[in-house]
């Protein structure tokens, strides 16, 4: 299972605090959001502006690597009414950091910019780390991911959200995938009102060859159902459940 942003729920997301503490809870990966800096750096950080986790405002884009390293990412975690986690020198990371503190962990690595330079960036560091044979990434956007296949194809890609809506269009009147340029899916249970997982699409992937990663599964229950149907990976905010749900199968 993968821990989402480090564990969203139990430390503040994308910050080297939740990634130690999903590591230590047994996830065998992390998954991580990532964007360029103003000075060109790839900083691991969801959103395009900084007001909904930190103690800062703006763009993440108008500032350099250094100064979101400053900020404090854990300013607006809650936790039983109280924000634990503010004041403690926890900044934004870059995610040259990220890849060198996990050396032998699966990152899936979620472009949030549709653009060929964060692409590039990207595939610069991890190709730096020496991590091409550890590293997933993702996008909703079709453009980067195509940039990124191109530059590297190494490295494996989830399907964008087109290239999801045509695989589950196939799924439904028996088609076979083929050979598509993806090579995994990274997607939620539901999109809207569109079920996207079932044990027929699960099904489907597999017989193209295609792991099937499941976000964002936080309820026992929902782990439990998404696993006997045959899912390949759990991508969760909550990794102590999602850990004691995988390992409940392997006992």
């Amino acid at each position: 299972m993968y821990a989402h942003r480090g564990g969203a729920a139990l430390r503040p997301e994308n910050t080297i605090v939740s990634f130690d503490h999903g590591v230590s809870l047994g996830a065998d990966g992390l998954e991580l959001d990532v964007h360029l800096s103003r000075d060109g750096v790839v900083v691991v950080h969801h959103d395009a502006t900084l007001e909904r986790t930190t103690g800062a405002q703006g763009p993440i884009a108008d500032r350099t690597a250094e100064e979101l390293a400053g900020i404090d990412a854990g300013y607006r975690f809650q936790a039983g009414g109280e924000y634990p986690f503010r004041g403690r020198g926890i900044g934004v990371p870059t995610l040259r950091e990220v890849l060198a503190r996990y050396p032998d962990k699966p990152l899936i690595i979620e472009l949030k910019v549709n653009g060929p330079e964060l692409a590039r960036q990207v595939i610069d560091e991890v190709r730096k780390a020496d991590a091409v044979g550890r590293v997933a990434l993702g996008s909703f956007g079709w453009r980067v991911l195509q940039t990124a296949r191109k530059i590297e194809p190494r490295i494996p890609t989830g399907a964008a959200s087109e290239e999801v809506r045509w695989a589950l269009y196939r799924s439904w009147v028996h088609w076979p995938l083929g050979t598509p340029r993806y090579r995994e899916f990274q997607v939620p249970e539901r999109s809207g009102p569109t079920r996207i997982i079932t044990p027929r699409f699960i099904r489907h992937a597999h017989r193209a060859g295609l792991p099937v990663k499941v976000w964002t599964v936080n309820d026992p229950g929902d782990m439990a159902r998404l696993l006997d149907w045959g899912a390949d990976a759990l991508i969760s905010d909550r990794p102590d459940l999602a850990v004691a749900a995988v390992q409940s199968r392997v006992q």
